[in-house]
């Protein structure tokens, strides 16, 4: 394959005013819970974009999350891979509930929408 030695890279989604909210997101946790994301990320990015459970789980279409979990929180990031091998993070939140909430996916859905359509991004 002429690719195979081509990491894998990490972007994170920016609003129209440059912000990540998924930074942010990380920015707010403890330092052990964001050693604990940032290992995860990193296993995702060495793993080509491609986690089974219960690390990573489908979502609807192209979106997948990321699950974390430390204690009784449960950190979820959703993402996908892209063009030029690229793992973009749209979206995160604390899930509280079983069932992931509809507006967090939607949310993520709609970040997933403005980056596949300014390619110019992150293509």
């Amino acid at each position: 394959m002429i690719y195979s030695n081509i990491e894998y890279k990490v972007s994170f989604y920016n609003d129209s005013k440059n912000k990540s909210s998924v930074l942010e997101y990380l920015d707010r946790l403890s330092e052990k819970e964001q050693s604990k994301i940032y290992k995860y990320i990193e296993f995702l990015r060495i793993s080509k974009g491609v986690l089974d459970e219960p690390y990573s789980k489908h979502i609807k279409g192209k979106i997948r999350e990321l699950r974390v979990d430390l204690g009784k929180n449960r950190h979820r990031i959703f993402y996908f891979t892209f063009v030029g091998r690229n793992i973009i993070f749209l979206h995160a939140f604390l899930k509280k509930t079983q069932k992931t909430p509809l507006n967090e996916i939607q949310q993520a859905e709609k970040n997933y929408y403005k980056t596949i359509n300014d390619l110019k991004l992150y293509g």
